[in-house]
């Protein structure tokens, strides 16, 4: 009898802390975990560089923004921009997702992320080790990781020859659109018009300690900027702020993660 009654015993705390395990959402935003290498090689038509030509910044991605403990300041002026640094690219993980402009990740585009250039600009990026050189359109934020100073599209790496090691050394140059490919760019102050932002909110308590580490959770796995703010005598963790487009995206990868009540706060 005491035996049966072990076994149950043990079957029901097993259950439990299944139950409990499969409570906490970890679902990233990417369906995958790590990155990865595409299936194919990029044809001869993705193997073209784009022409400079002006654009007025985007309406998104263009203001100060704080990710990690870091403050970002966009550039006004990039006229004398050139940069030397570490480079990195991204692939498969992150094709068909929005870019921090509002425009689809393409890894077969030459484009890349930028932490500060205006979005759009167009720049040269040049591997100092063996001297091959691309151009690519900035119209994303990052990388966050490392020392690195630019992310580029796998078909950007894949023409400086740098997938096999992952990383290169290179030099940034932002291009003049009117003058092709060889002169710096002139690029004019940003003039941004207001444009709709909004908070989603995902907890709301009075345990500061405890949402502020359920928001420092969730700004890593979504690659968002989040913090607590004080509402109404209790604390409320939020995402953002982020523009309409990625908001309402966020917040349906949110409510199939498991957080079916988080709903969104247009930021005053």
């Amino acid at each position: 009898m005491m035996t049966s009654f072990r076994f149950v015993l043990t079957v029901m705390v097993i259950v439990l802390l299944n139950a409990c395990s499969s409570s906490a959402p970890s679902t990233s935003r990417y369906s995958q975990k790590h990155d990865s290498i595409p299936s194919r090689l990029p044809t001869a038509d993705e193997l073209v560089e784009p022409e400079p030509s002006f654009e007025p910044p985007s309406r998104q991605g263009n203001r100060t923004y704080s990710l990690f403990g870091n403050t970002w300041h966009i550039l006004d002026d990039v006229s004398d921009f050139s940069q030397e640094g570490v480079a990195s690219w991204y692939g498969e993980k992150f094709h068909g997702h929005l870019t921090s402009n509002g425009e689809t990740y393409d890894m077969y585009a030459m484009s890349a992320a930028h932490k500060t250039l205006p979005l759009p600009t167009y720049v040269r990026v040049t591997n100092l080790d063996n001297d091959k050189s691309v151009v690519v359109r900035v119209n994303d934020r990052g990388p966050f990781h490392g020392n690195r100073i630019i992310d580029l599209s796998y078909v950007a790496a894949y023409k400086l020859d740098m997938l096999k090691s992952g990383t290169a050394r290179v030099k940034i140059e932002a291009l003049q659109p009117s003058s092709g490919n060889e002169a710096l760019a002139v690029t004019p102050p940003l003039k941004m018009e207001s444009i709709d932002q909004f908070y989603i909110q995902v907890h709301a308590g009075s345990d500061s300690a405890r949402l502020q580490a359920e928001a420092e959770r969730l700004q890593k796995l979504y690659q968002v900027p989040a913090t607590t703010q004080p509402n109404n005598g209790l604390y409320r963790v939020v995402l953002g702020p982020l523009a309409e487009p990625q908001t309402n995206k966020l917040l349906e990868q949110l409510r199939k993660a498991g957080y079916p009540d988080a709903f969104r706060v247009a930021v005053p």
